[in-house]
């Protein structure tokens, strides 16, 4: 899922303002210790920031480092197969488009590495 600026606004802006030539793409997942009930993603599972077994949302981050900085490009929500891919009302509930599919962790990362290609150039890194 995404929100506010369009993805690929924000890789645009960062390649204009830090170049490429030299740049690299680091995937990371963070966990966002929440305990609520219908908030999307949220289940029991571990999380690096508790470093347990909490409830808390996950989300997978992109960013572009280059000699002359770093910057997040993209995000994406980690939603967990095992309360989320059943009930449609819970999704609905959350805000969850019925367009939004569920996926792994490497899948999100590999589909932000995929949109940060510009077509006809090299991948970065």
């Amino acid at each position: 899922m995404r929100s506010g600026p369009d993805g690929d606004e924000v890789r645009a802006y960062a390649t204009e303002h830090l170049g490429a030539e030299d740049g690299v793409l680091i995937v990371d997942e963070t966990g966002f210790l929440n305990k609520g009930q219908s908030s999307a993603g949220v289940q029991r599972q571990y999380t690096r920031t508790a470093g347990r077994i909490e409830k808390a949302q996950v989300g997978v981050f992109l960013a572009l480092a280059t000699s002359r900085g770093r910057a997040l490009i993209d995000r994406r929500l980690y939603l967990p197969e095992r309360s989320w891919s059943h009930g449609p009302e819970r999704r609905t509930a959350a805000g969850i488009p019925e367009t939004v599919q569920l996926a792994t962790k490497p899948r999100l990362a590999s589909e932000m590495i995929a949109a940060a290609w510009t077509p006809g150039s090299p991948p970065p890194g």
